[in-house]
């Protein structure tokens, strides 16, 4: 009965906490997509960067499957997920600012130089913590590049 009691506790707080989320999030599907997908990044890089700290004990195969899936998310077609005027600017629930749609060139090649410490990060992820230390400082600075230059600072 106790555990019964527990899961449906559970399935409450899970939907007041979905919940509470929704109503925080926008209205613009783009910007919906493009915010999960950064949580997505997020998932996974927290889980490197938590065994690169020795937060986490390194675990090859869980590496592995975190930088896999870093690979995958640089290779999504997010073009639409980008419209013109889905900006903090225009959509304050968007921390991106509106100097990307200025320079979508070197967004481009941010976004690019993220896929290439993806895929180096795919590479040294299973064969040994140190390895993965060693690209984790390109796979930050990729993300901190971009961010430094079109992302504002959480409220």
């Amino acid at each position: 009965m106790m555990k019964k009691f527990s899961i449906f506790t559970a399935g409450l707080l899970s939907v007041a906490v979905i919940g509470t989320a929704i109503a925080h999030e926008s209205e613009n599907p783009a910007v919906k997509a493009r915010t999960s997908i950064m949580q997505l990044y997020a998932f996974n890089l927290g889980a490197l960067g938590g065994m690169a700290k020795g937060d986490v004990e390194y675990d090859a195969e869980a590496a592995t499957r975190a930088a896999n899936n870093l690979v995958v998310l640089t290779q999504i077609d997010q073009s639409a997920m980008w419209p013109a005027g889905s900006d903090n600017a225009s959509d304050p629930s968007s921390r991106a600012l509106p100097a990307i749609w200025e320079n979508f060139a070197d967004v481009g090649a941010k976004g690019q130089a993220m896929a290439d410490a993806a895929v180096a990060m795919q590479t040294a992820a299973g064969q040994d913590v140190e390895a993965l230390k060693a690209a984790m400082g390109d796979l930050g600075g990729a993300c901190s590049a971009c961010h430094k230059a079109y992302r504002a600072p959480k409220e």
